[in-house]
């Protein structure tokens, strides 16, 4: 079993920058695929971005443009996602999600969330 815990939301100015946090307890990331997500009410969770631990291969949401990275610290078992050039259409609740690498489904495991709201 995984537990994820989101830190580091918050209220930003647009063009400011914001770094999320997703710790892990229960097991490690090592051979696990960690992503975000976002979702605003009423609207489909959005898949933002994600890291193949083992590999640091990234892929990212067609919207991020260069503006957010996702990165890793292995020693801390937490991924990371640094969000730059902020704007008002990046307020949402941001999650952390992670599932084994092999496993090509959806993902398993979430954690509880961290809001994000940029002001205009």
């Amino acid at each position: 079993q995984v537990q994820l815990v989101e830190s580091g939301g918050g209220l930003v100015q647009a063009g400011g920058s914001l770094r999320l946090s997703c710790a892990a307890s229960g097991r490690t990331f090592s051979t696990y695929v960690v992503g975000w997500f976002r979702q605003v009410p009423g609207k489909e969770r959005e898949f933002v971005a994600a890291i193949k631990w083992s590999g640091g291969i990234t892929y990212y949401g067609d919207f991020v443009k260069g503006r957010f990275a996702i990165s890793r610290d292995s020693a801390k078992n937490t991924a990371f996602l640094q969000m730059n050039s902020l704007k008002p259409e990046d307020t949402a609740v941001y999650y952390c999600a992670a599932k084994p690498e092999d496993d090509h489904g959806k993902f398993q495991y979430w954690g509880q969330g961290t809001q994000v709201t940029v002001s205009s």
